[in-house]
């Protein structure tokens, strides 16, 4: 029986921060036009080049190059729709994209876990698939749910076995990042349609959606893009995400590395919009700096001025934005980086706007779960959450009655105000929790229990026993197909 907590808490608010100016986005613009038209992106597809030469790009077989007229690109992104709807197992945690609201969930595709009986580090298994998806069922500041580690005892089915772990453990909307290949994502197709009862609810309420990397610099993937053609007709929403690292994959500068990457999401999302008018993309640039002695990934620069900037180009794009936050580069469940790194972020990126936002609960650098990060991360998450919420003036909780009665000098504790708001106002972090003695307890304890309470408690409604009996079918088809 699941327990009596589902609700969601996204970020609400009416507040916003801009990072760059008009000027600034048009001038970001024109330069993903230039480059879509004149240096071009490599498809490794035939379907991908023959869709862009039927639609009057320029297309050299030999080297796979598409170069994009300005025109196609633009008729072809006036046909993104800007807000729809992500559609959850439970009608009632569907989350309609709106302004003012940004949905946050887990990062996702870690491949190590740090074992929570044992403490040992191996690798990732279809098991802790199910395990964070239960945990990210719990909890209110996940709206939806990323498979938060890759199932490797899985092989080449894995994305469609995770897919099955997390429908059986959770009732959120679903997103898939490990999902890539035309054969995949079809079985993936079908898996929904059948959760769905037909492929029309898939398409006005679809239950996953999926994240679709580019090769930087400017390439576009043969399996993921392919895999995005097939979801993008069946309705199903794409997040086109770039991943350029400053100084290696990109250029050393925060213009250059943001203009190469806005031209891949844009190239993909015009290949969608040719193929299936009206397809459903998200754009998502989550750039990184090499290190200039070692040529290492370094996610978090003190000077990381960008980090939000790509969300303000999506929109000015009129495309929904996915942005980035948390992902420390420690190794450790709770340290002094694992904080600080992040400790801004979901407060920026809600500024921001950014519709949905990924980067709860891993450590080193995106690869590593501790189960018990995800609780520590939600405290700083919320810090952002109650930080941008409306506060109430009104005569009541104003209470200038409640002062003239106490007057100078007097005491507050026995009033009927304060016996009503009191227990409300202050509302504890992980931090605060108290131990017999009246002293704060360990974090990290506390966030351990937590997760332990959850897996012993929480226990969500699984699909029907007639909709498990199809995926175990499609399951077993793809198994013996994709497997050989």
């Amino acid at each position: 029986m699941a327990s009596e907590r589902h609700v969601i808490e996204p970020i609400r608010t009416s507040r916003h921060l801009r990072f760059l100016e008009d000027a600034q986005l048009d001038t970001l613009r024109e330069a993903t036009l230039d480059i879509l038209e004149n240096v071009g992106v490599r498809f490794d597809s035939e379907k991908a080049l023959a869709i862009f030469a039927e639609h009057g790009a320029s297309v050299d077989h030999k080297s796979h190059i598409v170069k994009i007229p300005r025109d196609v690109v633009l008729k072809a992104m006036a046909k993104v729709p800007r807000q729809f709807t992500l559609g959850a197992r439970d009608a009632d945690l569907d989350l309609p994209l709106k302004e003012g609201v940004t949905y946050f969930t887990n990062d996702g595709c870690g491949h190590n876990v740090v074992d929570f009986k044992t403490g040992k580090q191996r690798a990732s298994a279809l098991s802790d698939v199910a395990m964070m998806a239960r945990i990210n069922d719990y909890l209110p500041e996940m709206s939806l749910c990323w498979t938060m580690v890759s199932a490797q005892d899985c092989g080449i089915t894995a994305p469609l076995h995770e897919m099955d772990a997390v429908w059986k453990n959770n009732t959120k909307h679903y997103t898939s990042v490990t999902m890539m290949g035309e054969e995949r994502c079809r079985y993936g197709v079908e898996m929904a349609t059948v959760l769905r009862g037909s492929l029309e609810e898939v398409k006005r309420r679809p239950p996953f959606s999926l994240i679709c990397c580019t090769i930087a610099p400017l390439v576009q993937d043969k399996e993921a893009i392919e895999g995005a053609l097939v979801l993008a007709e069946a309705g199903i929403p794409v997040v086109i995400m770039s991943m350029p690292t400053m100084g290696t994959t990109a250029p050393a500068t925060y213009a250059g590395a943001l203009a190469l990457a806005d031209a891949e999401i844009i190239s993909g999302t015009v290949l969608l919009q040719l193929a299936t008018p009206g397809a459903r993309v998200f754009h998502c640039i989550l750039h990184a700096w090499a290190d200039p002695r070692t040529g290492g990934y370094v996610g978090y620069p003190l000077d990381a001025r960008t980090r939000f900037a790509p969300v303000e180009m999506a929109h000015h794009w009129n495309l929904p934005s996915l942005g980035g936050a948390f992902g420390t580069e420690s190794a450790e469940v709770a340290s002094w980086q694992a904080a600080s790194e992040v400790a801004t972020d979901p407060l920026l990126v809600g500024l921001a706007g950014a519709e949905m936002v990924t980067g709860i609960g891993l450590r080193a650098t995106y690869t590593l779960l501790y189960p018990e990060a995800i609780i520590l991360d939600a405290d700083l998450y919320n810090l952002a959450r109650y930080s941008l919420l409306d506060m109430e003036i009104s005569p009541e909780t104003l209470a200038v009655d409640v002062t003239a009665k106490v007057g100078a000098g007097g005491h507050f504790l026995g009033e009927k105000h304060t016996r009503k708001y009191m227990r409300d106002a202050l509302v504890r972090s992980n931090c605060q929790q108290l131990d017999a003695t009246g002293q704060y307890r360990d974090p990290v304890e506390v966030a351990r229990e937590k997760v332990s309470w959850i897996l012993e408690n929480h226990h969500p409604e699984p699909p029907s026993p007639k909709v498990q009996k199809e995926f175990d079918r499609i399951l077993a088809a793809a198994d013996k197909e994709l497997k050989g």
